[in-house]
């Protein structure tokens, strides 16, 4: 499978270079979309954002607008808490969108999509929306980032479970994405709320 990511990766460079232009005079200026629900963020969304910034010249995490399943945050909640945990970041701008998300990668201009994986259920699931989205839209590629050893075992639901049922989530997400799950839960008087003032 690595090498499959490999030859996507040089597949972008060979078709973004312009033929009669030498290495040191190629214009590397190239976005690249990482979309996703976000609902929360957690350190794993990070290091993924923080990775990709390393990689191309600016990064848009788009935070989709009305996906197919129960949120806890809105959409602007969502964005709010992912802009402020890469603030640090220069060439990271998070937004929200609607509608198909190759659709708002042409829109913003960006060449590549990229995903983090954590397992093999990861894989066949993103490999399936890869191929998808590359008959949607040939000319924007594909680009998936191993998740940290540290985070694999992280998801936005883990995440949103133990933290509702008053776990200890400070290794999970930055303090203020706590803050904001924490607040909910005594909001709504989840069960385990009781123990989120110790946290």
């Amino acid at each position: 499978m690595v090498p499959l990511f490999i030859f996507i990766s040089c597949t972008l460079v060979y078709n973004v270079v312009p033929p009669n232009l030498t290495v040191e005079e190629i214009p590397m200026h190239i976005t690249a979309i990482y979309p996703g629900t976000f609902d929360p963020v957690h350190y794993g969304h990070i290091d993924i954002t923080r990775r990709a910034s390393e990689l191309w010249d600016k990064v848009v995490v788009a935070v989709y607008d009305k996906p197919s399943k129960n949120l806890l945050f809105s959409t602007e909640e969502r964005v709010a808490l992912f802009a402020e945990a890469v603030q640090d970041i220069p060439n990271v701008k998070v937004v929200s969108y609607k509608g198909l998300t190759v659709d708002f990668a042409r829109e913003i201009g960006a060449k590549v999509m990229v995903r983090g994986l954590r397992a093999i259920t990861d894989f066949e699931y993103e490999f399936q929306i890869a191929l998808t989205n590359k008959q949607l839209a040939p000319e924007v590629e594909f680009a998936a980032l191993m998740t940290s050893q540290e985070h694999t075992f992280l998801s936005a639901s883990i995440l949103k479970e133990v933290a509702l049922l008053g776990g200890d989530i400070s290794a999970m997400c930055p303090p203020h994405v706590a803050e904001a799950l924490h607040r909910l839960a005594r909001e709504r008087n989840y069960p385990g709320s009781g123990k989120i003032e110790r946290i």
